[in-house]
């Protein structure tokens, strides 16, 4: 149902290169880019993720409560990707480990913005 989710950025370079990092360890590539705007993903696989410069000019803000969610291949791509958004600027909000027992496992992590972002998998 979702194609893509786009979260805001004041520094488009800064961004880019986080989300290349992530998005290179789950074999994805970047589908567009345009002066204010890049969107990662896979044609006809589901959602994608952006990242904008705000069209107003006003200054990007976080939602609180808000959150995109990487599905993952593996325990060990959750671990992979936690490690790599820490590497590229990104800041800690959860470590790797499972999430109660229905057999989710996470980490959680901010972007360079300060965008809750994690890494799952299910089962």
């Amino acid at each position: 149902m979702i194609g893509y989710v786009t979260l805001g950025t004041s520094d488009l370079a800064r961004a880019a290169k986080f989300y290349d990092a992530i998005a290179g360890d789950m074999d994805t590539k970047r589908l567009l880019e345009l002066d204010r705007i890049i969107i990662w993903g896979k044609p006809g696989s589901g959602a994608g993720i952006g990242l904008a410069k705000p069209f107003d000019g006003k200054t990007p803000v976080v939602g609180n409560g808000v959150m995109a969610a990487f599905q993952a291949r593996d325990k060990a791509q959750v671990d992979r990707l936690y490690k790599i958004a820490l590497a590229n600027g990104g800041s800690d909000e959860g470590p790797p480990g499972p999430r109660g027992d229905s057999g989710f496992y996470a980490a959680y992590f901010r972007d360079p913005d300060g965008n809750k972002l994690n890494a799952f998998i299910w089962g």
